[in-house]
């Protein structure tokens, strides 16, 4: 206990630091605008802005990053509740009860609740971070090549099973992202792969331009496909943030077992955020004594979800931190700018880097009192933004990808990969697949290869390393197991109620 609290001493000291605080209050600032602002997600933000992390420090780049990640799942619920716009993914349950309690003139509590829960399960997610980081680091330094090589397939499994949508179309989609991380110059032999004679491939595929492309062309050329739904939407007026006794009353255990929920899946790989405020929006629906009270505005379909996807937000930062594995599009974008910085993400950043570590983990509690500030008493000013019409905000965030991607190497051909990335990401989701499995396989891929290679080469080209290790066996027959257990005709029947069916 002493030691920890001498690390979090370091970490508070680091985040309060005038540099940190700002870039900290930056990052929940845009993390909640982008929320508000329904088109424009956390995942299209950050990789617009990794090009700018080149300049800065590692550790305001990267609170500012982590930042705007959990920044968006609290903005995303005001339009939620106020507009009837999930402005944030994770948002779409929020949707459900809280414009009902907007209509009926309870905006105000439901945002109140909403902000609670959020700040609970956020400060609550932290605090697990601290608790469990230092241990789960100490046992990732036992990992050896082998282990590492087997925790990534266990990953990669993870998050196909817990994709929404098509299993099949999720496996293609990581497979396409391992495929365009093998592009490049072979380290072994000095042999280019997959070039096709382009002199500007051989050192691969930049991971910021297949970022951007993906998250930010591709989410432009989706949102122009589509008709503005802001022009005439009825905004819920805002008469008093209090909410009553009853409503707090009500909002306790939801907000307590939502927060359980949230760190489970914060860990696990996938679309954590969404799967954690589905799962929650339904375990209340079944848990209450008149399950027909929501969809008409029961405030537990409000409290449970906004702590579930802020706790899972937070959470999964400790697979990123501890083992160096990405949980998500957003956590793997986080692997790109810490390899940017020069930082090898894994185990050896709690140790090499300390500061770095523990003041992510101070700003955290900073940015999320932070957010409770700029949630409550600036809603007028959010609500006022829904009225900024999206052909004037696109040509503004196109103009800033092309100099993102161009700045990279100073080359046009960045911005071409980026633009090829952002076609090629607008038709996989207009056929139904995600693009998240690929960025994960894309970062994963090359970690997979290193590992592979070096654990052959330990065992002088003997597979059997990779059963004969107690740990790398354990995470193989795990992930085994979770494609047995998906087969199965009532776990898909259930998978597919749960990620791709609404609550309704």
């Amino acid at each position: 206990m002493t030691e920890l609290i001498q690390h979090l001493t370091l970490g508070f000291t680091v985040a309060l630091s005038f540099q940190n605080l700002i870039y900290c209050f930056i990052g929940v600032l845009l993390g909640t605008l982008i929320g508000v602002l329904p088109g424009i997600g956390p995942v299209a933000t950050i990789a617009m802005l990794l090009p700018i992390t080149f300049n800065l420090p590692p550790t305001p780049a990267l609170i500012m990053l982590a930042g705007i990640y959990y920044g968006a799942s609290y903005g995303g619920s005001t339009t939620a509740i106020l507009v009837n716009l999930p402005g944030e993914s994770s948002s779409v349950v929020t949707c459900i009860d809280g414009y009902q309690m907007g209509k009926q003139g309870r905006a105000g509590p439901a945002l109140a609740i909403a902000a609670i829960g959020s700040f609970f399960a956020g400060t609550v997610g932290t605090i697990l971070i601290a608790l469990f980081g230092p241990p789960l680091a100490e046992l990732a330094f036992e990992f050896g090549a082998a282990e590492y090589f087997s925790m990534m397939v266990l990953g990669l499994i993870a998050a196909v099973v817990l994709a929404s949508g098509s299993l099949i179309k999720a496996i293609g989609m990581i497979l396409v992202g391992l495929l365009a991380g093998l592009v490049g110059t072979d380290v072994n032999s000095g042999i280019a792969r997959y070039s096709f004679g382009v002199s500007e491939l051989s050192d691969g595929i930049g991971f910021v331009s297949v970022a951007m492309g993906m998250f930010g062309f591709g989410e432009i050329i989706a949102n122009l496909g589509q008709t503005s739904e802001t022009k005439h939407v009825e905004v819920s007026k805002v008469h008093s943030l209090m909410p009553s006794p009853r409503d707090v009353k009500m909002s306790i255990g939801p907000i307590l077992r939502a927060t359980v929920i949230g760190t489970i899946f914060g860990i696990l790989p996938g679309s954590h955020t969404v799967i954690a405020a589905f799962s929650s929006y339904t375990m209340e629906k079944k848990l209450a004594k008149n399950p027909e009270r929501f969809g008409k505005g029961a405030i537990e379909g409000v409290a449970g979800p906004e702590a579930a996807n802020n706790a899972a937000a937070q959470t999964c930062f400790i697979p990123l931190l501890t083992l160096g594995i990405p949980t998500g599009a957003v956590m793997a974008l986080m692997v790109g700018a810490m390899t940017i910085q020069g930082i090898a993400p894994g185990p050896q950043v709690m140790t090499q880097k300390p500061d770095l570590f523990w003041g992510m983990i101070a700003s955290m509690w900073i940015g999320n009192g932070m957010l409770v500030l700029l949630n409550l008493p600036l809603i007028g000013m959010w609500v006022q933004f829904l009225k900024i019409p999206y052909r004037l905000l696109f040509p503004g965030i196109l103009l800033f990808i092309a100099i993102g991607a161009y700045s990279l190497n100073n080359s046009h051909f960045e911005v071409y990969v980026a633009a090829l990335f952002g076609y090629f990401g607008y038709y996989s989701s207009k056929w139904g697949c995600e693009p998240a499995p690929l960025i994960l396989g894309f970062v994963l891929g090359q970690l997979m290869e290193e590992n592979l290679r070096r654990a052959m080469l330990i065992s002088r080209g003997d597979p059997s390393v990779f059963f004969t290790r107690p740990i790398s066996l354990g995470m193989l027959l795990v992930a085994f197991a979770l494609l047995l257990m998906v087969i199965a005709p009532q776990v898909r029947k259930k998978r597919a109620e749960v990620l791709t069916a609404p609550a309704d």
